[in-house]
């Protein structure tokens, strides 16, 4: 029986709806999904298995011009996400402007398959749809346009069958019983960092980095500490909270989700640390896994 196996980029700007929209094809929560922009910082890799074929995902941050080191090398994830892609979706909101024509010009000398996916169309009109894959087929002229609702569903069967007529002849690149390549740790802190984008405002959740430090397994427990690294005293004390409101309402939140993605009962500590620009130091992005 012949298999199929390949690596299938998702690339767009930031709260495009890439991180929804890889959780809905593989079947699992595997990136950050907030209403806040640019809350992927890494790139992710999610593996779907079947007996005759194998499709690595691969989500990646949003396409923005980096003005920190950190943004740099999340711009790096994306790039090297294009280079090694069997496939391409390149996902955009219906209503967005799209003016970054370096990332099209990239995109335009791959010869890998192209796929546009218009992205909540739920909030717009059949009529702005339609001017918008006009838009497409005349700016990038890819292989195939899909007008979709990653949050609903809609249309995400048809963009599987697009993957699977595309995917190349291959043996399977990982285990078949994958489905990431990253870590149980990796996941615990992007939980963790997942509550901070939801509770915090403004500038917090952007100058937040979650670090596990220890992370025991036990018959019964998981016991597991974390450091939410930050960039001020002054974002310390917004983490915190009054008498420690905040940073319990992380725990609590967190703690649960955590359970329900390990399936065993949580011991979760949380601490709060202040590295000054950590999001420009190399050795800090480095021990943070950004060294690409």
């Amino acid at each position: 029986m012949s298999h199929k196996a390949g690596f299938v980029s998702l690339v767009g700007k930031p709260n495009a709806g890439k991180s929804t929209l890889m959780n809905a094809l593989v079947g699992e929560k595997m990136s950050i999904v907030t209403s806040k922009a640019q809350t992927t910082r890494h790139r992710i890799l999610g593996v779907v298995n079947g007996p005759d074929h194998q499709i690595v995902f691969s989500d990646t941050p949003g396409i923005i011009k980096p003005v920190y080191d950190l943004q740099e090398s999340m711009m790096n994830f994306v790039q090297g996400s294009l280079v090694d892609a069997d496939l391409i979706l390149l996902v955009t909101d219906i209503n967005e402007k799209y003016d970054e024509t370096e990332m099209i010009e990239r995109i335009k000398i791959t010869n890998s398959p192209v796929a546009v996916l218009i992205n909540k169309i739920d909030k717009s009109s059949e009529e702005w749809v339609n001017k918008k894959i006009d838009f497409w087929q005349e700016t990038l002229q890819p292989t195939a346009i899909f007008a979709i609702s990653a949050k609903l569903g809609h249309n995400i069967e048809a963009v599987s069958q697009f993957i699977m007529d595309n995917l190349p002849e291959h043996p399977a690149y990982y285990e078949k019983d994958t489905l990431t390549d990253k870590s149980e740790r990796f996941f615990v802190s992007e939980i963790i960092r997942e509550k901070v984008f939801k509770l915090y405002e403004k500038e917090i959740p952007y100058s937040t980095e979650v670090i596990v430090t220890s992370f025991k397994e036990e018959a019964r427990i998981v016991h597991i500490s974390s450091e939410i690294i930050v960039e001020r005293d002054s974002q310390k004390n917004i983490i915190i909270g009054s008498g420690g409101s905040m940073i319990k309402k992380v725990g609590t939140y967190a703690r649960q989700d955590i359970e329900e993605f390990l399936n065993k009962k949580v011991f979760l500590e949380l601490f709060v640390k202040v590295i000054p620009d950590w999001r420009n130091k190399k050795n800090y992005l480095k021990r943070f896994g950004y060294d690409h």
